[in-house]
């Protein structure tokens, strides 16, 4: 995959690296990436000579049909590992013990904090539970990734994307080693995100934004249904108002005739 894909991928969008050295030889990290795109898991993964593994939604692995079979063939070449997300709680503890198997076989496992993609642009608040317990439980170096300008290759509503360099910075590996055995501190688990999370705004150069992505996203489509709403009320009572003016109009036009 990484010359089926990647070597594609670096012809065509030409993406430029910075920190390449921070990227261990040999042996498990941790990378913690921004989100910006879709495309993130490919062009990170594009740049490195190790493997990447990142975790997926199960439905690219379940579905039926050629083409089913077809997209869990790309993913698992690609490295991602499936994960059924529908669980609640029960999708981020298999999340975890996924990670968890990566790391322990000496693997390089990716992870977006985030836990979405930016629906924006900004850097979003990361969520405590995969990154911190998976770090702490295996004593894995956390390596920040700032994906830039990935989102401007491809943004919704787009079927072609658009070539143009994006770039990644890979900073230096934070090491937890002083939290180690207390992964059930919810404190703790905070902090180190949170830490995670100030090295790739300042790696990325986004705009942080105190709240989760999820969230945001749910405000987003809140205020796009609320405008629809109101344009679709407003084009009712604009609808209402010439109805009321026309039979104003036919009414006065059939008391002159009457009148004359």
């Amino acid at each position: 995959m990484k010359v089926a894909i990647g070597g594609p991928l670096k012809v065509a969008f030409r993406p430029w690296v910075e920190g390449l050295e921070n990227i261990p030889a040999e042996g498990a990290a941790i990378l913690a990436s921004n989100h910006l795109s879709f495309s993130d898991s490919f062009f990170l993964p594009a740049v490195l000579d190790r493997k990447v593994t990142f975790i997926a939604k199960a439905e690219y692995f379940t579905t039926p049909g050629v083409k089913g079979r077809l997209t869990a063939a790309f993913f698992k070449g690609v490295g991602q590992l499936p994960v059924d997300r529908s669980g609640g709680r029960g999708a981020g503890e298999a999340a975890i013990r996924s990670g968890i198997q990566v790391l322990e076989s000496g693997e390089l496992f990716g992870i977006y904090p985030e836990g979405t993609r930016s629906p924006d642009g900004r850097l979003y608040r990361g969520k405590p539970g995969g990154l911190a317990r998976v770090a702490l439980a295996t004593g894995a170096p956390v390596i920040p990734v700032a994906m830039i300008d990935t989102e401007k290759i491809q943004p919704p509503g787009k079927v072609m994307p658009k070539l143009m360099r994006p770039g990644i910075r890979i900073g230096a590996p934070l090491d937890f080693s002083r939290y180690q055995g207390m992964e059930h501190d919810r404190f703790v688990l905070r902090a180190l995100t949170d830490e995670v999370m100030y090295e790739i705004m300042k790696l990325s150069g986004q705009e942080y934004v105190d709240m989760y992505a999820t969230a945001a996203k749910r405000q987003i489509a809140d205020a796009a249904k609320a405008e629809k709403d109101a344009e679709k009320a407003a084009k009712a009572a604009l609808a209402r108002a010439e109805k009321a003016e026309k039979a104003e109009r036919d009414a006065r036009a059939q008391t002159e005739s009457s009148g004359s």
